[in-house]
């Protein structure tokens, strides 16, 4: 991590990169090349683009909801940060996919168009925020996974894939160590916190396995590596729990997506085609 609180994130002059996802652009791939490169299965770029941008849309969501919530107002900050990186990376990825299909659906068709059974997000995304520390542990979990992946979509045959790939992995870094900066300072705090930290990451990890679902082995290990230091820094145990119902990538979600949805969606379906 290049900084030591989110104030100096803000501040930092020679990393604006980082701020220029969501900042009003109508069409997120504006005048790049999407054609689909020769070799490559459209259908299946573009089924990969849809699953990874809306993780992305979906756990933005989440992290919004912590706006005004936050324990402290430097997490107001920061949560909305990372809410607003992800939710730059799912502009490019469902843009990409609706490029990469020939559907040409754009962003906003799907993000606000779409059923809850049309989204292939996967379950750990969608679920309640819960307490502090659940929401701790669930980033945690979900950056280190997708920092993972990432760095080996740098080397996608589609150029942009692997362009919004590279261009990610700067936020994944921060989002990661901020998880892990506050999973060690709760596990390894008072009687309580650890507690709670520990019962937030036994609530979380039932929905790991959907994550490597059909993932090299080499990813899930590298996510192991990671995961053990965190959890030894911070005294707590891994949870030995058996997996939840999985079913995300295929449309099958929990009831809590369809309420998300329902708030989501509520101004674009109530006035669709209107514009700000």
């Amino acid at each position: 991590m290049s900084f030591d609180n989110a104030y100096e994130a803000l501040t930092e002059g020679s990393d604006d990169s980082r701020w220029a996802f969501g900042t009003g652009f109508d069409d997120p791939l504006s005048g790049v090349d999407t054609t689909v490169p020769d070799g490559l299965d459209a259908g299946e770029l573009a089924a990969h683009c849809l699953m990874l941008g809306d993780d992305a849309l979906i756990m933005s969501h989440r992290l919004q909801e912590w706006c005004t919530n936050a324990p402290e107002l430097e997490d107001e900050v920061a949560l909305a940060n990372i809410g607003l990186d992800l939710l730059g990376q799912a502009r490019l990825l469902l843009a990409r996919a609706g490029k990469a299909d020939g559907s040409g659906r754009g962003e906003d068709e799907l993000a606000f168009f779409r059923d809850s059974n049309e989204f292939r997000n996967v379950r750990l995304v969608e679920l309640s925020n819960g307490d502090f520390a659940f929401s701790v542990a669930r980033l945690l979990v979900f950056s280190t996974w997708r920092l993972a992946l990432f760095q080996r979509l740098t080397s996608s045959p589609d150029q942009v894939l692997a362009a919004i790939a590279a261009k990610a992995i700067k936020e994944l870094v921060y989002h990661r160590d901020y998880a892990a900066q506050w999973t060690v300072r709760l596990g390894d705090g008072t009687e309580l916190s650890h507690r709670k930290m520990q019962s937030g990451l036994d609530a979380v990890w039932p929905y790991v396995a959907e994550l490597f679902a059909g993932a090299e082995s080499e990813l899930r290990a590298e996510f192991d590596d990671v995961l053990t230091q965190v959890l030894s820094a911070a005294t707590l145990r891994r949870p030995e729990v058996p997996d939840a119902e999985g079913g995300g990538r295929e449309g099958s979600h929990t009831a809590e997506l369809e309420s998300l949805l329902a708030e989501m969606q509520s101004v674009a379906r109530a006035h669709p085609g209107a514009t700000w």
